[in-house]
């Protein structure tokens, strides 16, 4: 008799233990690229080799942390554009302003790329006061960073 009420109490903590620990592998951490889907942008606008970002969902302002410099090459256009290690600005739905840290070479000098809007199926890219449209479709997966250590 003893013995049944000894282990009534371990039980009770096993499946507590358990049922956090299944609760637990079943959240998934929000990524930088969830929280593009979430504001109506797909996941091609950041490289994959993101270690972190911050996000103020007052301010909109964020960085986003990539593991290393990247160049890649944006479709459809194969223009080339660089990412720098730290991408900063501020987001709201379907809107990135104040963008920092993207730039892409075209009529032979770099631009920085200043702002994107999403227009119904097409991206519209803001480059000072100039823009151009693609679509978004062109943006569903995340570029590979040429000679990168994380796209070998």
């Amino acid at each position: 008799m003893s013995t049944c009420k000894c282990l009534l109490p371990l039980l009770s903590t096993l499946s507590i233990l358990l049922f956090v620990a299944s609760a637990t592998a079943d959240t998934k951490a929000v990524t930088a690229h969830d929280e593009l889907n979430k504001l109506g942008f797909p996941n091609g606008l950041l490289p994959p080799i993101v270690t972190s970002y911050h996000l103020n969902r007052t301010s909109g302002d964020f960085s986003v942390l990539l593991g290393e410099s990247c160049k890649v090459t944006l479709p459809p256009d194969n223009y080339l554009a660089t990412y720098s290690k730290k991408i900063t600005g501020k987001i709201a739905e379907k809107r990135i302003a104040e963008l920092n840290g993207i730039s892409v070479w075209a009529f032979f000098k770099w631009w920085s790329i200043t702002g994107i809007r999403a227009s119904g199926d097409n991206l519209v890219f803001e480059v000072g006061g100039i823009s151009a449209k693609y679509p978004s479709k062109n943006f569903d997966e995340s570029p590979q960073c040429q000679g990168s250590k994380a796209s070998s």
